[in-house]
């Protein structure tokens, strides 16, 4: 039993030996390996370091800024937006509509490129090619010859149905369209064309005003630029501040769309009737139209023609058929074909577009004639000079300062009252209530009329014609008759209806205005532009007499020498003044024997003025332009439409002849309002009229469903602007909703 203990020991100590042999070459040879494994990580560090640091040596500022571009981590401009402005009844005539700047960043294009190892410039381009109008000839070799370029504007100005297909093809998956962005602004957008063109101007593409309300209310129609800064926090987190941008103020105008598009549609037609009649151009080289309250001072419309597109303002289209001017801004006696457009140097093309841009009715000046006449017996009545009772003898001429000055009739006028010097417009009559008046107390009341000066009204561009008119000590005798009947100084149209307001009104000189209210944004009110009586020029007493005798000029009966009998529009008694001046000839410095200046000043109605209203015609095209009626048709036209509209009611018996004119023009203002833009023959300011539903016809009382077709299938009226149906008899709608309006 010992020898077998004996021969198991050594074979048990054997085994744990060779256990422990086996278990110390195990351990060593894992050492070797742990420390082999452990190098060989410590390598994969150290090159991964070593790769890191040369990566952020060379290529860190590109990685960092393709990083920080896709988040938007710089600081951007966000664009305020101009203020609107509208008419008295809201119509938007001047907008700012979002549009955008398409940008190419050939850079980031380049990069993204290098990371991905794919092509994505020839996608990009052919993208726009296939979505815009561009000249990818231009694009392409600009690409090519700037490789670092962030920032290329590939086109300016498009709306967002313009950008949003290729949004959309930007956003789908795998995409090879990159590089491509959107910068917002805004654009100045004229809903009405050239509808109050002279009244609203226009802005450059920096939102800087240029004539008109534009430039007069820039600073309230402009607001602030805001900004979107991005920054990384300490924990590397995009972080955003956006301090946003103020928009613009909207400019309320005492403007009312409707009886603008009235007024422009009527010079326009005075224009179409009389263009190449005896030369080559327009019907006149301008003519102008103010209506104006006579309480308030409120301008209801101002217009000239030539007009323009405010849309489209270097058409050089709208230049055919004007007095062309040099390029010192004078005028020739030549006027503009599109053969001269060709041959003018970019100095005179400016300067004759800036001549088209003008506001005729408060930047050129001109003699007012026989407008001023009214002016002149109020000034006798105020100092006391005239009663009103005296009679003058007119001949046909009067010896003033070694000067014969001539009545218009040169055979005279006989035996001439007051009343009949402004009814007639006997210059002799004038002359002599001059002379009773005297330099001083003539001078003093021009001075309260504000001749001479500025009026002060909230349009850029209105001329001062301090050094166009005499002062008392500079005044000669013969200046002074000359002065009685409207011949030897000059005046504005705005100076004449403002001051003859106040003829009218009881004596109360107001200054015009075109803006009554600025809102912000918000709709909220910034300023109420309230009527403002700057003085009294003349009594109530004196200013009773003017009417009446302003009425004698265009409702006198059976007096054959009244002068301003074709202004009345039909069913209406109306006041005013006929005015025909003598133009200065440039090349012999003396008065033109053929061009004239043809004007009526006057007011409606008669009883109650309301409303004044001002046409000049200047240098018609015609072989006899000393006709006053080239001024009183349209004023007569005018009238007719916007009356009614104002809701002023007939006073006269209309005659025969007078109703059946009147049926024929309210058919003819049904047709133009019933017009689509989509019509071939559609006048270009019909469809900038802006009508509101007021539930009546303009022209008369009737209510506004008469005027609606009839449906020949169903007999019924139909509105064509809802497709409504309306008893052809009763008015009631066939739905029952229908409610006449009386």
């Amino acid at each position: 039993m010992r020898e077998q203990g004996r021969e198991t020991r050594p074979a048990a100590g054997g085994r744990v030996r060779s256990r422990r042999k086996q278990e110390k070459r195990f351990g060593s040879w894992m050492q070797k390996k742990l420390v082999v494994l452990f190098l060989l990580v410590l390598l994969a560090f150290a090159g991964l370091s070593i790769q890191l640091i040369r990566i952020t040596r060379e290529n860190g500022d590109e990685y960092t800024r393709q990083i920080l571009s896709q988040q938007q981590y710089d600081s951007t401009t966000i664009p305020y937006r101009r203020g609107d402005i509208v008419d008295a009844r809201g119509t938007q005539l001047a907008v700012s509509e979002t549009v955008y700047n398409v940008i190419l960043d050939v850079k980031v294009i380049r990069e993204k490129e290098k990371l991905d190892n794919k092509d994505y410039m020839e996608p990009t381009l052919q993208a726009l090619d296939q979505y815009f109008d561009l000249n990818m000839s231009d694009i392409r070799t600009y690409v090519d010859t700037h490789e670092t370029s962030a920032y290329y504007v590939v086109t300016r100005r498009v709306s967002y149905d313009e950008i949003s297909e290729i949004q959309e093809a930007m956003e789908e998956e795998g995409s090879q369209i990159k590089g491509i962005w959107f910068e917002k602004e805004y654009r100045r957008y004229y809903p009405m064309g050239s509808l109050a063109c002279d009244v609203i101007g226009f802005t450059s593409s920096d939102n800087v005003g240029a004539y008109g309300l534009e430039a007069y209310y820039n600073e309230e129609l402009n607001g602030t630029t805001g900004r979107e800064f991005g920054y990384l926090n300490d924990d590397s987190t995009l972080e955003r501040t956006v301090k946003p941008a103020e928009d613009g103020y909207t400019i309320h105008t005492t403007i009312d769309a409707n009886i603008q598009g009235i007024v422009e549609k009527y010079l326009k037609e005075f224009n179409e009737e009389h263009k190449d009649a005896v030369r080559t151009g327009n019907g006149a080289e301008n003519i102008g139209c103010i209506i104006m309250e006579v309480n308030t001072g409120e301008i209801l419309a101002m217009a000239s023609y030539p007009d323009y597109d405010l849309n489209n303002t270097r058409n050089t289209d709208a230049l055919i058929g004007n007095v062309m001017v040099d390029a010192e801004g004078n005028k020739t006696k030549q006027y503009i074909t599109a053969e001269s457009i060709a041959e003018m140097d970019d100095t005179t093309l400016y300067m004759n577009l800036n001549y088209l841009w003008k506001n005729f009715c408060i930047s050129d000046t001109y003699e007012p004639g026989s407008t001023a006449k009214p002016f002149t017996t109020a000034i006798g009545l105020e100092t006391g000079a005239l009663t009103g009772n005296e009679v003058f003898e007119c001949n046909g001429s009067l010896e003033i300062g070694g000067h014969t000055i001539h009545c218009h009739n040169r055979w005279g006028d006989g035996s001439v009252s007051v009343e009949d010097g402004i009814a007639w417009s006997c210059n002799v009559a004038l002359m002599k209530e001059g002379m009773a008046i005297g330099i001083e107390n003539f001078s003093k009341f021009q001075q309260a009329f504000n001749f001479g000066l500025k009026t002060n009204i909230d349009l850029e561009g209105e001329a001062r014609t301090a050094s166009l008119i005499l002062s008392a000590d500079q005044m000669t005798t013969t200046d002074l008759a000359a002065y009685s009947f409207g011949q030897g100084f000059n005046v504005t149209m705005i100076e004449m209806i403002t001051g003859y307001c106040s003829l009218i009104n009881g004596g109360y000189y107001y200054e015009p205005h075109v803006v009554n209210k600025i809102t912000n944004a918000n709709g909220a009110t910034v300023e109420n532009i309230e009527p403002r009586v700057l003085r009294q020029t003349v009594s109530e007493s004196t200013s009773e007499k003017i009417r009446q005798y302003c009425e004698a000029v265009v409702m006198r009966q059976n007096d054959t020498r009244i002068t301003g009998r074709t202004a009345r529009p039909a069913g209406y008694a109306i006041g005013g003044k006929t005015g025909t001046a003598q133009t200065f000839d440039s090349e012999t410095g003396l008065r033109s024997k053929t061009d004239y200046v043809v004007s009526f000043l006057g007011y409606a109605p008669a009883d109650d003025p309301q409303i004044a209203i001002y046409v000049v015609v200047d240098r018609a095209n015609a072989a006899s332009q000393d006709d006053a009626k080239f001024a009183t048709g349209i004023v007569r036209n005018v009238l007719t439409e916007v009356l009614p509209y104002l809701n002023i009611y007939m006073t006269e018996e209309l005659s025969e002849a007078e109703i059946q004119e009147l049926e024929e023009r309210q058919l003819a203002i049904t047709n133009q309002y019933t017009q689509t833009p989509e019509d071939e023959d559609l006048d270009s300011m019909e469809s900038q009229e802006p009508q509101e539903d007021t539930g009546t016809s303009e022209g008369n009382s009737q209510p506004a469903w008469m005027d609606f077709p009839i449906d020949p299938e169903t007999g019924y009226r139909v509105d064509p602007d809802t497709g409504e149906y309306y008893d052809p008899d009763t008015g009631d709608a066939i739905d029952g909703q229908w409610t006449a309006l009386e």
